[in-house]
């Protein structure tokens, strides 16, 4: 089916433009983009002046095959995804069990492939079970569709086992993706140092451990010369060494996630355990900081980090309960909160969301041009919302610290290889 999108708002990430045009999609690509006409038999879609852009390439969600299906699964992933703009999703490998080896990771690809509306890549672990201790089949790995690398969260903390991994996978040209944070200093931590961590009793962990951990990888990435990306700089401290990194032509990028950059440390109230997250919101100061360095392409890349919990692990006392929040379908309106603020425009965004991600791991997603891939959405960015967490959200879990704020921002319609695999007036149940 050709489909034609007149009268659309087209927004650009990669010449960071937005202009008045229409849009016809065909053989799963963007046929061309401009001022013509429909062509003949092609299916007619009306935007009315709402935005079309390049579907949401998310570097770092969490599904919960194999393992914990009651949190997340491929097909209520994939219909959340769909449901906030996400075309691709980057899948970590942090499961149980962990996708450590290419059985595994042909298992997910093909559960994925075979339950999910949206695409879905996966990384793979870096070592054996994200134990730090001896590096995983790489080379295997990457022929049997690994993007990337990471021990996500699971800091290896063996200098000569990280170096051994980067080295080789440099020798393939594999990306690693590091977690910045000091494992020692972090330990226990479920807020950030500071008088609102003191005044609430919690204990706390200090912005250096992400600066240290950050400048140990940069000094094992300019010795092994490998390819590397943080997944998350969430201080204003560690911005001026990633600033270092990339001037010294080390080939890092850096992201930060939704949350880091839309919420701050007060959030977490009176001990809502939906704001516990990993590593811990921040002061404001940090907030603002890393989203300029969000707009000034110091951070690369802007993630949803989507981390589902049940109920049952975030019903705890705060020290104790589960970090993470689900974000697939707030990812966009939550970020939109930049643009509405002046920190970002609508391109701008995109190339953090879209473009860049996609460029990082090679893949041809993330462009609005002629010949790219046609994994386009259609959205309002000012429509308001009240979001609902039981009656909204399609993720198996529930876990969002949005739940009941205003939000501006709605998903039209999203289409993948040129499929319409969402629209707003259909509501889909999560399920499988």
């Amino acid at each position: 089916m050709t489909l034609y999108l007149s009268d659309a708002r087209i927004v650009d990430p990669a010449a960071g433009t937005e202009t008045h045009g229409n849009i016809v999609l065909d053989g799963g690509v963007i046929a061309a983009i401009g001022d013509m006409g429909p062509p003949k038999g092609a299916e007619v879609i009306d935007c009315r002046g709402k935005c079309v852009a390049p579907g949401i390439v998310d570097l770092g969600a969490k599904v919960c095959e194999p393992g914990e299906r009651h949190k997340e699964s491929f097909r209520s992933a994939g219909l959340a995804a769909a449901a906030g703009g996400v075309t691709t999703i980057i899948a970590r490998p942090d499961t149980l069990p962990a996708i450590d080896n290419p059985e595994t990771l042909e298992f997910v690809t093909r559960r994925a492939a075979e339950a999910s509306p949206v695409r879905i890549r996966h990384m793979a672990a870096l070592t054996k079970g994200r134990e730090g201790r001896e590096m995983t089949e790489i080379g295997f790995l990457m022929d049997a569709g690994a993007v990337a690398f990471t021990d996500c969260d699971h800091v290896v903390t063996d200098n000569k086992v990280l170096s051994r991994a980067l080295s080789y996978a440099r020798s393939l040209g594999a990306l690693v993706i590091g977690h910045p944070q000091d494992p020692g200093l972090s330990k226990g931590a479920a807020v950030t140092n500071g008088k609102f961590a003191s005044l609430r009793g919690l204990p706390g962990v200090s912005p250096m451990a992400e600066r240290m951990a950050f400048d140990r990888d940069m000094a094992l990435v300019e010795m092994t010369g490998a390819r590397y990306h943080a997944d998350q700089i969430t201080c204003a401290r560690t911005l001026p060494a990633l600033e270092r990194a990339k001037a010294n032509g080390l080939d890092v990028t850096a992201g930060v996630s939704v949350h880091h950059v839309t919420l701050n440390e007060f959030d977490v109230g009176d001990y809502r355990t939906f704001f516990k997250l990993t590593p811990p919101l921040r002061p404001e100061d940090d907030r603002i900081a890393v989203a300029q360095a969000l707009a000034s392409g110091v951070i690369d890349i802007l993630c949803s980090m989507h981390t589902p919990q049940d109920e049952e692990s975030k019903r705890l006392p705060y020290e104790e309960a589960a970090a993470g929040a689900v974000a697939l379908e707030t990812f966009l309106p939550a970020a939109l909160r930049l643009v509405h603020d002046g920190t970002l425009t609508l391109p701008q965004l995109f190339r953090a969301m879209a473009l860049n991600p996609a460029r990082r791991l090679g893949l041809p997603q993330g462009r609005m041009e002629q010949g790219a891939p046609a994994d386009v959405i259609l959205f309002d960015p000012d429509a308001p919302f009240v979001l609902d967490r039981f009656t909204m959200l399609r993720s198996k879990s529930k876990n969002t610290p949005f739940d009941g704020a205003r939000m501006q921002g709605k998903v039209l319609a999203t289409f993948v290889g040129g499929q319409r695999v969402y629209a707003a007036d259909t509501v889909a149940q999560a399920g499988g």
